[in-house]
């Protein structure tokens, strides 16, 4: 009895690679929008604006003037409180001005935020 034994056919499957191509042109069609538009040398790769993202910025600021955090522009640390001051009652006012339009997460940001803030320069002023 002779068995016919055939090599099994080898099936390539293109299919994947359009797949591949169609969901790699529309991932990049929200960053070619924005390659549309023109250029700023100076912005680079920021995150996107947000209130939690401001928050960051008064908080970092607020520790670098009591000498928590270095100055990133000198790479030394040193205290201004009355900066430090003017960055806590800058936070504060924008919690009170935004309340009631804030998420969970951003309310509790705020808290966590302004307490170390307080309790840093409770401590600043101190030594």
């Amino acid at each position: 009895m002779s068995e016919n034994k055939e090599e099994p056919e080898l099936v390539v499957d293109n299919d994947w690679k359009s797949q591949v191509e169609k969901e790699k042109t529309l991932a990049d069609e929200p960053q070619q929008a924005a390659a549309d538009e023109p250029a700023d040398d100076l912005t680079g790769d920021l995150p996107p604006a947000s209130l939690a993202m401001l928050i960051s910025t008064f908080y970092s600021q607020a520790m670098v003037a009591l000498g928590v955090m270095e100055n990133p522009a000198t790479g030394e640390k040193g205290t201004d409180l009355r900066i430090a001051k003017h960055f806590i009652d800058t936070l504060e006012m924008l919690e009170e001005k935004t309340k009631g339009n804030t998420d969970e997460e951003e309310d509790k940001m705020f808290d966590e935020v302004l307490h170390l803030l307080r309790m840093a320069y409770v401590g600043a002023k101190k030594a």
